[in-house]
């Protein structure tokens, strides 16, 4: 076998056992803290196209070894929390250290809500592993959450507006543990907006009542994780896609909606009451040709328990 063909296999098995790992919470990896190093993989690369020339056995072996090694040293590299703070969310996290409350077991943060804003649309993106995210009720902010246990810190990479459309990307400083008791956040939002979520998270609980809020679309990519949804009928149209691995999901929708499902499962279990099966792939409630208000929900999941409900 050729050498080449050797090291871009242990490359290829190094990415792919530290993104199961990091899915699964073993791990905590942040790739920007290695990402530096790449100018390393130049060099190994001139080492084996300079042994790969001399046909030596001797150099494969010492090029396979310089691999293992750089990869050994950039796997324990990548789990050190990076040290790189932009300006925002060094502003962000001094606004955080100013908001805590009196109780000492949580925090408060909130970003204030601007009625002559030019944005029409807010996409908030979500991310945290070994964490509990809980979104019940409003607020006049146009975000508010808490955290628990002390200690935590919440991390607002993005907040601008781009083509009247507002972005947030709100993450935990760090990865939680989970195993039943890591962090807990319960957020509250602003119903005037329109809302589109966008949720990454390789282990941990989502449970949002969303009935009151104007939500265009909710996106969530998770590997082992509890998922529980319920949406409102606000919109004329509500695109809903679900990316799992080993996961739970429960997703509650209005009656009076006409809701389009398309699973594409594997071995998953499915619950659709009420629901009529067009295709092995394809269900549609029976008022989803007349109803004013729609929501199209895709399933992608490999070992998973989908259910959708009425209200």
């Amino acid at each position: 076998m050729k050498l080449d063909r050797i090291m871009w296999g242990i490359v290829l098995l190094f990415i792919g056992g530290v993104l199961l790992l990091e899915n699964f919470n073993v791990i905590d990896f942040y790739w920007r803290s290695v990402w530096r190093f790449w100018p390393i993989f130049l060099i190994i690369a001139g080492v084996n196209i300079l042994f790969n020339k001399n046909k030596s056995q001797i150099g494969g072996i010492v090029s396979i070894a310089i691999l293992i090694i750089t990869l050994i040293l950039l796997f324990f590299k990548g789990q050190q929390t990076p040290g790189y703070k932009n300006r925002v969310t060094e502003r962000f996290e001094e606004r955080i250290e100013s908001q805590e409350t009196e109780d000492a077991n949580e925090q408060h943060l909130y970003l204030p809500y601007a009625n002559d804003s030019t944005a029409k649309r807010t996409v908030l993106n979500i991310s945290g592993g070994g964490t509990s995210f809980d979104l019940k009720g409003s607020t006049d902010s146009l975000i508010s959450a808490r955290i628990s246990p002390p200690g935590e810190k919440f991390l607002l990479v993005n907040n601008f507006t781009k083509d009247s459309v507002n972005i947030l990307d709100l993450k935990m400083a760090r990865k939680g543990k989970w195993n039943g008791g890591g962090n807990n956040v319960d957020i509250k939002l602003n119903p005037k907006p329109i809302w589109e979520f966008h949720v990454n998270m390789g282990a941990g609980e989502i449970d949002f009542d969303l009935r009151d809020y104007k939500v265009r679309e909710f996106n969530f990519d998770g590997g082992a994780a509890a998922l529980d949804v319920k949406l409102g009928a606000l919109l004329p149209v509500t695109d809903v896609n679900v990316k799992t691995g080993v996961a739970e999901v429960k997703i509650k929708i209005p009656s009076e909606s006409g809701c389009q499902i398309r699973a594409k499962t594997g071995l998953s279990a499915k619950e659709f009451p009420g629901f009529v099966k067009l295709s092995d792939n394809t269900y549609e409630t029976p008022n989803y040709a007349a109803s004013k208000n729609k929501i199209f929900i895709n399933f992608d999941g490999g070992l998973s328990s989908f259910e959708v409900n009425r209200y």
